[in-house]
């Protein structure tokens, strides 16, 4: 990036690499609104909450979800284009948070659009370097006998946190379950 384009806007810069990939012969405009209307059409934070619910609901999805992300987001029709879905479980003793030190690779279609404090540069070097803290920030207070693992997403690879099932929901449907997960959950900034 050139000097001084740091502290253009988001939409202006975004509007400037779509205008270089067009002058490069790369895409049309109309190409590029394409593309994006069917990424941000399903894209949600509901569809990560769906996986966590039938993995919550269903031990042989759950460990199908951590065996391989791509093919258990698959079952519930669900893309992952592009990269490789792995799932990281929550446990008693571990507690799971994802991050991208160099960008803010993030999976849009199972998430929605990525958080502002996700891309933020404060976010993407703490996190590795204090996860505790950072999640103190959050209202996230662990046990000082949970270990913690950072996972760092890439264009390649993406992270979805499987949060610990909340005790007493044994008898809520996979729709009420999925309403208990939020985004942060999904990131594991937050606990559900």
């Amino acid at each position: 990036m050139n000097a001084g384009h740091g502290s253009l806007p988001v939409a202006a810069r975004v509007r400037r690499l779509e205008e270089r990939v067009i002058a490069a012969g790369l895409a049309t405009g109309e190409e590029l609104d394409d593309a994006l209307g069917r990424l941000y059409a399903t894209a949600s934070p509901v569809n990560g909450a769906r996986i966590v619910a039938r993995a919550w609901a269903d031990q042989g999805y759950a460990d199908r979800l951590v065996a391989d992300g791509n093919a258990a987001a698959a079952e519930l029709g669900l893309a992952t284009d592009g990269y490789r879905l792995r799932a990281v479980a929550n446990t008693a003793s571990l507690h799971n948070m994802v991050v991208c030190t160099l960008c803010s690779c993030y999976p849009v279609g199972l998430l929605g659009p990525s958080p502002s404090w996700y891309k933020s540069l404060a976010y993407r070097s703490r996190a590795v370097r204090e996860p505790r803290a950072v999640l103190a920030e959050f209202g996230l207070d662990l046990p000082a006998s949970t270990e913690i693992a950072v996972w760092d997403a890439s264009a390649e690879t993406r992270y979805l946190v499987v949060p610990r099932r909340p005790a007493g929901t044994g008898g809520l449907a996979e729709d009420a379950l999925a309403q208990l997960v939020t985004r942060n959950g999904l990131i594991g900034t937050a606990a559900v």
